[in-house]
């Protein structure tokens, strides 16, 4: 199975209502069990099937007051493990946290998933739930933690980035935020190109927004943040 193509459909999938029919879809993908947690715009699916669990966090809403909230407190808190976290995402996660605790299963492995801001929650969560994360895969996540966040974290983790996606640039680094996990890029193509240079990366840039321009879409960061591109783009692994 593709794992990262997997983990991308169900952070898509959270962004569905919640629900009779979501619930119908997920037992379609061998999830027997499925809860849902929803406390004031703070969305989780909590998934179990026979072999694994899996967090799944629903990412920005434009609709949802609290979700834009979240993302402008760009001071920092202190994180429950090592280092700082952004104020705003901490937030979120902390109005779920004593729900997804007791569900949690103590003998299947767990994996942790999310984009936009469910990416950030995911990350955060990962790092609560170090000694029992398999992986974590988040979809145009922002930075989420300081320097000594992420040297913190030991958790595999697949960081997946759509071309010209502005998500992944804030909150920016000279505010003192960073990023954590394996880069996954994906180009101005839809190919998946890692390890490029700062060259390759520039020329990849400017693909993007003069494709952009040319089709009058002038906003090219936030047409490449949508989650239907992560599960174009990890389908090609």
């Amino acid at each position: 199975m593709n794992r990262s193509n997997h983990f991308a459909n169900l952070s898509g999938l959270a962004y569905n209502k919640f629900g009779d029919a979501l619930t119908a879809k997920l037992k379609k993908l061998g999830y027997t069990k499925v809860k849902y947690i929803d406390i004031d715009g703070a969305q989780v699916m909590v998934l179990t099937s026979n072999k694994e669990q899996v967090l799944a966090f629903r990412g920005t809403e434009p609709t949802q007051f609290s979700d834009i909230a979240a993302d402008l407190k760009a001071w920092k808190s202190k994180s429950k493990t090592d280092g700082s976290v952004h104020d705003g995402f901490y937030d979120e996660i902390e109005k779920v946290w004593s729900a997804i605790v007791p569900l949690l299963s103590k003998t299947k492995p767990l994996f942790i998933t999310g984009h936009s801001l469910g990416g950030a929650m995911a990350t955060i969560a990962a790092s609560r739930l170090e000694n029992q994360t398999e992986c974590l895969y988040t979809f145009g996540s922002p930075r989420v933690g300081n320097k000594e966040f992420v040297q913190g974290l030991r958790v595999k983790h697949y960081r997946w980035r759509n071309n010209n996606d502005l998500v992944p640039t804030v909150p920016m680094a000279i505010m003192g935020f960073r990023h954590h996990g394996t880069l996954c890029y994906i180009n101005h193509y839809g190919n998946i190109r890692n390890g490029l240079s700062k060259w390759q990366r520039f020329k990849d840039w400017c693909r993007g927004h003069w494709a952009a321009i040319k089709n009058l879409q002038f906003f090219d960061g936030v047409r490449d943040h949508g989650i239907p591109n992560y599960v174009k783009g990890t389908k090609k692994l």
